[in-house]
């Protein structure tokens, strides 16, 4: 299988991407209001995977992350979202937040923790996605963004931390 590109979403993309969320579950509200702020992986021309990062300040929200099923199994999340951690880091995010369902042990990896959601930025919690895009149920994880190489405490351990992680199934970009 050829490597996938990764672009920049443009308006254009809008309908894809809202049939690739839409098929994933996922809500598409608030999609087109940030639509410059979706990352997305093509494979053969056509959309393979997408996730958006809107920034909120000094913080982040990641959000649908998505996976084509004919394409899952590839690490293609696991890169959109080293990607777009990667991008947060250079652009002077100091943490990046999600809503999830289904999907906590996955965000783990990158070492997102689950807060409360009262711990959300004000600011974050006025998006779409807390306002109702995304269930109440929802848990809410943060990630503090570090410079590459730095150390940060999990689960009482220190681990070296890097937005490049990857799960034994996926290969190094």
């Amino acid at each position: 299988m050829m490597e996938p590109s990764f672009r920049v979403a443009s308006l254009a993309d809008l309908p894809n991407i809202v049939e690739l969320l839409s098929a994933s579950g996922l809500p598409v509200a608030g999609v087109e209001a940030h639509i410059d702020s979706f990352l997305l992986a093509l494979q053969g021309g056509s959309l393979a995977a997408c996730a958006g990062l809107e920034r909120y300040g000094p913080t982040a929200l990641l959000r649908s992350v998505a996976v084509a099923k004919t394409h899952r199994g590839n690490g293609l999340a696991q890169k959109l979202v080293a990607q777009l951690i990667g991008i947060a880091r250079a652009d002077g995010i100091e943490s990046v937040l999600l809503l999830t369902t289904t999907a906590g042990a996955f965000f783990e990896r990158f070492g997102f923790r689950i807060i409360s959601r009262a711990e959300a930025p004000a600011a974050v919690q006025c998006s779409v996605e807390f306002q109702g895009a995304c269930p109440a149920s929802a848990s809410v994880m943060r990630l503090d963004i570090h410079q590459p190489g730095s150390v940060y405490k999990s689960n009482g351990s220190t681990q070296s931390h890097s937005a490049n992680s990857q799960s034994p199934e996926t290969q190094r970009r």
